[in-house]
């Protein structure tokens, strides 16, 4: 006999996740601006939560010196980069946040987009009440730290599928202009030298939610 899933393992009955295919488009580049407007939602401990995707940073490796894949380093750590794309990357940065990255491309080609910032939408009060807030504010989830602590993220989701039940991302139809979402360079990577200076943080134009930079 099928085990029945628990509450914490089924998907809500209205979500539509992306394939799997999406993530495993070639151009991370393209990836990192196409999220913009996208929903990314977690279901962890029986609580919904989720937002639209305001601000992302692209990470190319090998030879972004950026990314923690630079040269085809492989670690424990960075392992689940080298899968083929629609998996969490989940790491903490300066032993204190876990941030949350999108694993895309091909098996082996270790790209990655860093989520930054969503706009709260789905479970205000669980993702206030995770990050020991009264009152929304930017703060809640502006900052990939701030965010991953909102939705549930935990380093136990790293290498999680896209596909849920944990977490996944949402096409909800939104769509913006070229002229509204802005490329940037990212943050943070001054010791990536020229590759610091690369454009490809980018973020919704006017967006009160974006990150403080």
């Amino acid at each position: 006999m099928t085990k029945n899933p628990s509450k914490s393992e089924r998907l809500p009955i209205y979500s539509r996740p992306l394939p799997l295919s999406y993530y495993r488009h070639h151009d991370v580049l393209f990836l990192s601006r196409d999220l913009i407007g996208k929903f990314l939602m977690t279901f962890i401990d029986g609580v919904l939560t989720g937002g639209m995707i305001v601000e992302t940073e692209a990470y190319r490796a090998p030879e972004d010196r950026a990314s923690h894949a630079f040269g085809g380093r492989r670690t424990h750590r960075n392992a689940v980069m080298y899968a083929e794309g629609g998996f969490c990357y989940v790491y903490r940065c300066y032993g204190i946040h876990n941030l949350f990255n999108i694993v895309t491309n091909e098996a082996n080609i270790p790209h990655a987009i860093l989520i930054r910032a969503i706009e709260p939408i789905v479970g205000i009060e669980a993702m206030l009440q995770r990050r020991g807030k009264d009152t929304l504010h930017r703060t809640l989830t502006a900052g990939p730290g701030s965010l991953t602590k909102a939705l549930g993220i935990q380093l136990i989701h790293n290498a999680q599928p896209l596909t849920g039940p944990l977490i996944w991302l949402e096409d909800r139809g939104i769509k913006f202009k070229d002229d509204q979402i802005i490329a940037k360079p990212r943050i943070g990577i001054d010791y990536a030298g020229e590759d610091a200076k690369l454009l490809w943080r980018f973020y919704l134009k006017d967006s009160p939610w974006v990150s403080k930079h």
